[in-house]
């Protein structure tokens, strides 16, 4: 496992759909929102930073799964838990765990992957090993 990170969203009346519940893409959103707050937290550079120093443009998102076990509206305010439950050579499975007070409202896990331009064609990606260093600033 990882350090756990807690990203806050206040819910907005735009985040819903007619009938007043958060629009299901929206909760896929703050789980991308999320990630990239995960990293910060951990003292991972932003990743603008990161191209110009090493190369890494990001962690583009490979695989989504969610849940969606309980409703939410606006004027509330949730919160989503994410860790790292799993690192491979090239990509990682952030866990998302959506909460409004003790309730569980959504759970989701994103596989990903630390990215570069790829040296023989600069218009493609290409994953890389996980840097050492941010995955020890991550445990």
């Amino acid at each position: 496992m990882s350090k756990t990170h807690i990203h806050r969203v206040d819910i907005c009346f735009g985040d819903c759909d007619p009938a007043g519940i958060v629009f299901f893409p929206n909760f896929n959103k703050w789980m991308d929102t999320a990630s990239l707050a995960f990293f910060m937290a951990c003292g991972v550079p932003p990743w603008r930073e990161l191209v110009k120093s090493r190369g890494i443009i990001g962690t583009p998102l490979l695989e989504i799964h969610t849940r969606f076990l309980k409703p939410a509206t606006y004027g509330e305010t949730i919160e989503v838990h994410t860790c790292i439950e799993e690192w491979a050579i090239k990509t990682f499975r952030h866990r998302h765990v959506i909460r409004r007070g003790d309730e569980v409202l959504c759970e989701g896990t994103e596989v990903r992957a630390f990215c570069m331009r790829d040296p023989a064609n600069p218009d493609r990606i290409k994953a890389i090993p996980i840097p050492e260093d941010i995955k020890a600033l991550c445990l």
